[in-house]
């Protein structure tokens, strides 16, 4: 039997964390993929491995809630196992806590597995589609990421961003959680020093490519109040390329 959970330790870096010396989201969000990615190899499918059928990992949704921020120097356990298969999507469940057992955070992902020159989406083998560890969910994990309605045609719209070299990941697109820091990148100091994520969800539509110019459209959730509602649209074409949702919790940020 493969192996079902892949636990790591992490400890909080300098450079990951925020102006407050706590963790920042995308840092967050950067362990998951790496833990996720290291999973994957070990489960026999990395990218190499689908790369030999000319196929790769698309992340296409994410959703997370976020309890804690961990301080510099401060150590997390990310847990992470795969959750089965929902239609063409091959989900992903993670939980992070701190050394204590404190719950940092808590999320479940869906990917895609796409032709790598023709971008069409491929069904998910037997393998993956019987290959669950839900069985035994810990409590307070969260649901699957829905398919979000995007922030308001009459949204705030940010000063234009052009990508570099550096939001590039192996496949020449952006980072994924790159499209995270360009929305959290749109608030400024104050609000950020005085107010924190306290979920995330994220549905990536496009892709967004080396010198491509984007914006965010930013909309306050009429319904649902503390809810921001993004859409990341390039300009050449107005395409929107992904959509985040960030939940705020009012309240600055304590420094033990």
């Amino acid at each position: 039997m493969p192996l079902q959970q892949l636990q790591k330790e992490y400890r909080v870096h300098v450079y990951e964390t925020g102006p407050d010396g706590r963790i920042n989201v995308q840092s967050l969000f950067n362990y998951m993929q790496d833990i996720a990615a290291e999973h994957a190899v070990l489960l026999g499918y990395g990218r190499d491995d689908l790369m030999k059928n000319n196929s790769i990992w698309v992340l296409s949704r994410m959703y997370a809630t976020i309890n804690a921020w961990p301080a510099l120097n401060e150590k997390v356990i990310v847990t992470t196992w795969p959750a089965g298969v929902d239609k063409t999507f091959a989900t992903r469940r993670y939980e992070i806590r701190g050394t204590d057992g404190t719950q940092v955070a808590s999320a479940s992902s869906s990917w895609l597995i796409v032709d790598h020159s023709t971008r069409r989406i491929q069904r998910p083998d037997d393998f993956l589609r019987n290959y669950s560890h839900d069985n035994d969910l810990p409590e307070g994990l969260v649901r699957n990421p829905g398919k979000l309605s995007g922030s308001s045609a009459e949204g705030v719209i940010s000063l234009p961003y052009r990508v570099t070299i550096n939001d590039l990941d192996i496949n020449l697109h952006t980072n994924n959680v790159n499209y995270l820091k360009w929305v959290t990148d749109i608030y400024d100091l104050n609000f950020a020093m005085n107010n924190r994520p306290c979920s995330v969800e994220i549905n990536y539509l496009a892709e967004a490519v080396f010198n491509d110019e984007i914006v965010i459209r930013r909309s306050e959730d009429e319904k649902e109040p503390g809810f921001v509602n993004h859409s990341i649209m390039r300009t050449s074409d107005g395409k929107e390329l992904c959509r985040v949702r960030l939940e705020w919790a009012i309240g600055p940020f304590k420094k033990d």
